[in-house]
């Protein structure tokens, strides 16, 4: 049967994994889910940290003013 989620194998050290048998026991759901989880927020981070990043450039007084458009087309 075919899914339309992406399947990735990844290897783990065993603390990690020792880690998300850990909390996936304790939100009791799968340790697929808890990983997806688990990725999703840290690329969240990653998101939050590249805008934050973006933003720090933008206040620099030789910067140049963007457009609300000009801004998106660059950033996606």
């Amino acid at each position: 049967m075919s899914t339309t989620k992406k399947r990735l194998n990844i290897t783990l050290s065993d603390h990690l994994a020792v880690f998300l048998k850990k909390v996936a026991l304790r939100d009791e759901v799968p340790q697929a889910t808890k990983a997806a989880e688990m990725l999703e927020r840290a690329m969240e981070l990653e998101e939050d940290a590249y805008f934050s990043m973006l933003a720090e450039e933008r206040e620099k007084k030789t910067s140049k003013l963007l457009s609300h458009d000009d801004f998106w087309s660059k950033a996606l």
